[in-house]
């Protein structure tokens, strides 16, 4: 049966230029590919609506690119199974599973299958203005409550299953996965968490009082957040993809979501190896 392989790429010279002899190999092999193009999302409002899914018989997705084009090749897969694999183009990236040096040994092992997968936890991002659902989305790494150059400090009101924990007065505030631990989070002051751990991140951005720290929740629990009334220039992004603005009028309620990433995993890569190298531990070099 033909394979129809999904293919994101970067939109830069050089990964099209690979892209272009992939998709070839993999024609040779008797794949049929899907290719799509990714762009940086610059001041896209989630108003504008979603680009068409990606097509339910892909039998896996290759991402050429860093980490910004990996989540939207995952927002583009949705919620649907299907396995994706980040190649790293450049600098390092958490996300990538292999180099580009390595990508035809890689496919050539994917295609002939079985191959391995390790889901990711996404958390499931609900908006609801004066009690009427107005967005529903998902990410991977996280979402970011940030207020606009010339805004006050946001005053965002959190609750966990409906109990008070706090009101963080700071710049803005990050909701993260594990996997988005040593993204935003991570420059923020947060702590690096293995994708494995069962756990959400609430991360403060340069909060006013000190003693508002980054706390880990468990997966299972609700968060909900709240502005002050009288907020203005304050935006909610998602997965620094697309963007919403938000005022007291709404509240935002992050779960885990019911939907995984399936990243494929190949013999000889380790998380670990892939964090010392980009955060130049033990002497590792980007």
């Amino acid at each position: 049966m033909t394979k129809r392989i999904g293919l994101v790429v970067k939109n830069d010279p050089e990964a099209s230029r690979k892209a272009d002899t992939f998709e070839e190999w993999l024609k040779c092999r008797g794949c049929t590919v899907v290719r799509k193009e990714s762009t940086l999302p610059i001041n896209r409002r989630i108003s504008e609506g979603a680009a068409p899914p990606a097509p339910a018989d892909l039998f896996c997705v290759f991402v050429l690119g860093g980490d910004g084009t990996f989540l939207s090749a995952v927002r583009w897969i949705g919620d649907q199974p299907i396995p994706i694999l980040g190649v790293k183009l450049g600098e390092v990236g958490f996300l990538a599973e292999i180099t580009e040096d390595d990508l035809f040994n890689a496919a050539e092992r994917i295609l002939a299958e079985p191959f391995s997968t390790q889901s990711r936890m996404r958390l499931l991002v609900r908006v609801l203005r004066q009690g009427r659902e107005v967005v529903r989305e998902t990410v991977l790494n996280d979402i970011v409550i940030n207020k606009g150059a010339l805004a006050r400090l946001a005053n965002i009101r959190t609750s966990i299953d409906d109990h008070y924990l706090t009101t963080f007065r700071a710049d803005g505030l990050i909701i993260s996965t594990p996997t988005g631990s040593t993204a935003y989070s991570l420059a923020a002051g947060g702590p690096v968490v293995h994708p494995a751990v069962p756990g959400i991140l609430i991360t403060p951005i340069c909060p006013f009082t000190l003693t508002n720290r980054p706390v880990i929740v468990p997966e299972d629990v609700c968060i909900k957040l709240q502005l002050d009334t009288d907020s203005t220039d304050i935006m909610l992004t998602f997965d620094g993809q697309a963007g919403l603005d938000i005022t007291g009028d709404d509240t935002i309620i992050v779960t885990k979501g019911c939907h995984p990433v399936r990243m494929i995993t190949l013999p000889g890569q380790d998380y670990f190896d892939i964090l010392k190298a980009k955060l130049r531990w033990s002497g590792g070099r980007v």
